[in-house]
C-alpha cells in the first residue's frame, strides 16, 4: 500500500487544479495528455512533474507550465499558440531545438491541457507580460528598466 501511495500523491501534486478559463484547451483532455507526453518521449528533453523519467535538462523544465506568461521566448503561452507549437513548432519558430513530435491534432490539445495542469493552482488571471488583448504589447512610453546613472 505505501508502495502505492507516493506514486499517487506525486501525480496529484503535479496536477495542481483545472487551469483558469482563459488557460483551458477545448477538447483538450489533461489525464490523455500526461500519457501522450510520456510516450512522445518528451522527458528526453524536459523536466515535467508528474511524468515518470522526465528529469532532462536540455530543454526548458515545463514545471509551473500555467503561470508562464511566454512561449519559447516570443509567443504569449495561450491555448491555442500551444497546440499550434506542439503541431508544428519549425513552423513557428524555423531552426528550433523543439522536434516535430508527429502528433495529431487531439494529441496537441491533450498534451496542452495536461502542460496547461501544471501550477494551475498557482496561476495568476493574467499571467504577467502577456498582453490582455491584441495591440497591448509593444513599446512602452517609458523605459521598462531604470536606467543608470552617469
Amino acid at each position: 500500500m505505501r508502495a502505492l501511495t507516493l506514486p499517487l500523491l506525486l501525480a496529484l501534486a503535479a496536477c495542481d487544479a483545472e487551469p483558469p478559463p482563459e488557460l483551458r484547451v477545448a477538447g483538450g483532455d489533461a489525464a490523455a495528455g500526461r500519457v501522450v507526453v510520456g510516450e512522445r518521449g518528451c522527458g528526453a528533453c524536459h523536466v515535467i512533474p508528474g511524468v515518470r523519467g522526465a528529469v532532462s535538462w536540455a530543454g526548458p523544465p515545463l514545471e509551473e507550465w500555467s503561470r508562464r506568461g511566454w512561449l519559447a521566448g516570443r509567443f504569449p503561452n495561450r491555448p491555442d499558440t500551444l497546440v499550434a507549437w506542439l503541431l508544428d513548432p519549425q513552423a513557428m519558430s524555423p531552426g528550433t531545438a523543439m522536434p516535430n513530435l508527429g502528433l495529431t491534432e487531439a494529441e496537441a490539445r491533450d498534451a496542452a491541457a495536461f502542460l496547461f495542469s501544471i501550477g494551475a493552482g498557482r496561476a495568476e488571471r493574467v499571467p504577467a507580460g502577456m498582453p490582455l488583448a491584441p495591440g497591448d504589447g509593444g513599446p512602452r512610453p517609458d523605459p521598462r528598466i531604470r536606467p543608470r546613472d552617469g
